[in-house]
């Protein structure tokens, strides 16, 4: 697989990921139990995180110059 085919797809994956912790972030509410609720929303948080950590290094990894490898 090419470097930039696998960079697009993971950055997909990542997308996706983001997109289920935002939808489960709504429920959060709902639940009605504040620890629940806090511990929920601070692991949330913490998911996205990493999650903006992956596509920062994807974006790092695409604008990197290889040729000084040359």
């Amino acid at each position: 697989m090419e470097r930039n085919v696998a960079i697009q797809e993971i950055r997909q994956q990542a997308n996706q990921i983001a997109a289920v912790v935002t939808a489960m972030h709504r429920l959060v509410p709902k639940l009605d139990d504040a620890p629940t609720q806090s511990e929920l929303l601070r692991a949330l948080f913490q998911l996205t995180i990493q999650v903006e950590v992956v596509k920062k290094h994807l974006l790092k990894l695409e604008k990197r110059d290889d040729s000084t490898l040359l």
